[in-house]
């Protein structure tokens, strides 16, 4: 320590601090740590955002594609490749894939399918029973299916040459494999499994497409644009359903919820809603039926429906004004028209009729079916001669 004698300036000492040996250890230990692992840990880093950046670069990357590509996917299902005359045999591959698709799938029905045992067939996009037909046989049995229900495919089968698919568990129920068993008692009696149940099935029905000499090569899509004359895949309700089976005049009317003079209660079901109210009403001899919509003080319709169809709307207005609409506003195809029609353009020109060469059809004689109560006229200038036949036993016996 130099003093002030030598001309420098005294230094102060600080004082010394102990360091415990135990926390130079630990210092050391923490080094060796961060020398050895952490490189280890940012390589392990690397390694882990890199492949997440790398996938979210991809992900953005395809996401233009899959979209392009749903539009392509919708574009086909609606734009379908029809099936070639000179298709071959559907082959069992396809068969066990058409049976996949379509089994346990939901659908909405296009046409009214009849209860009862007796089904619908599609050929050539022509459905049978005709019109008129399959109005005898909904009001004989009752509808199973109507235009723009639900229906369910439960089952299908492909045959030579057609495909069957059962909807709503078909019209005739199918056992299970249980109900077929019977246990036979002790005095010998059997005993079945199950309880009896019939045979028919009023919920369900059936659909049979077919085709010319056996059921072609063809596509799940193919097969549902075959039969979209009676089933429809791509509608997401029922009223989507519906409306596609309606004239393009009432499907606005139902969707702008206004009824029609010339619809039927269907159309005005799906227009309104169910009727609040209804009355039974008789106009001379015409029964009718009003449906009331609507309550004071806002406007009330009186809906006439006569039979199933709606011939005069009454609309009370909150002012007290009164609309009266009696003339038809939309014109329904008649089944027994159109029935008709088919017949008359199916009859071949060279057909063999009862005119003769050159005779006016319309001017031709009809059948009738009233009976002639007067008896024929005997001709005329006919001379009569002298019957000479010899007297009958009555005479005879009358003489006596």
């Amino acid at each position: 320590m130099l003093d002030a004698r030598s001309g420098l300036i005294p230094v102060q000492k600080t004082p010394n601090f102990a360091i415990h040996p135990g926390a130079i250890m630990t210092s050391k230990v923490v080094w060796c740590f961060m020398q050895r692992f952490v490189p280890a840990a940012f390589l392990a880093l690397s390694i882990v955002v890199v492949p997440m950046h790398a996938q979210k670069t991809e992900r953005a990357a395809d996401e233009k594609p899959a979209a392009a590509s749903t539009s392509t996917a919708s574009q086909t299902t609606t734009v379908t490749v029809a099936v070639p005359a000179n298709a071959p045999r559907m082959s069992n591959q396809t068969r066990f894939q058409i049976i996949r698709d379509f089994e346990t799938q939901l659908v909405y029905a296009r046409t009214m399918f009849p209860m009862g045992t007796k089904g619908l067939k599609l050929k050539d996009g022509v459905v049978s029973p005709g019109a008129q037909e399959l109005q005898q046989l909904i009001a004989l049995w009752g509808p199973s299916i109507k235009p723009g229900d639900p229906a369910h495919i439960s089952y299908v089968r492909i045959k030579d040459n057609y495909i069957h698919f059962d909807l709503n568990g078909g019209a005739v129920h199918r056992k299970k494999w249980y109900e077929h068993i019977e246990v036979a008692g002790a005095n010998g009696a059997s005993v079945p499994l199950s309880q009896d149940q019939a045979t028919n099935n009023p919920h369900g029905s059936y659909l049979d497409i077919y085709f010319d000499k056996y059921v072609p090569e063809m596509s799940p899509a193919q097969l549902r644009a075959l039969l979209f004359p009676v089933l429809d895949f791509n509608a997401h309700n029922k009223e989507e359903a519906y409306l596609d089976t309606v004239p393009p005049k009432v499907k606005a009317a139902i969707q702008a919820h206004k009824v029609l003079v010339g619809m039927n209660t269907e159309m005005v079901v799906h227009a309104k809603g169910k009727p609040p109210k209804k009355v039974r009403e008789k106009d001379g001899d015409t029964d009718y039926e009003e449906w009331i919509y609507g309550e004071p003080p806002a406007d009330v319709d009186f809906v006439r429906i006569v039979g199933d169809e709606v011939v005069r709307i009454e609309t009370m207005k909150v002012g007290g004004e009164k609309i009266v609409r009696t003339e038809k506003e939309v014109i329904l195809a008649n089944p027994e028209d159109q029935e008709a029609k088919r017949e008359e353009q199916d009859r071949p020109s060279n057909a063999p009729s009862l005119r003769r060469p050159g005779e006016d059809p319309e001017n031709a004689p009809k059948p009738t079916d009233d009976i002639n109560q007067m008896p024929p006229v005997a001709p005329q200038n006919i001379p009569q001669q002298p019957s000479h036949d010899p007297a009958g036993p009555g005479q005879m016996v009358g003489q006596r």
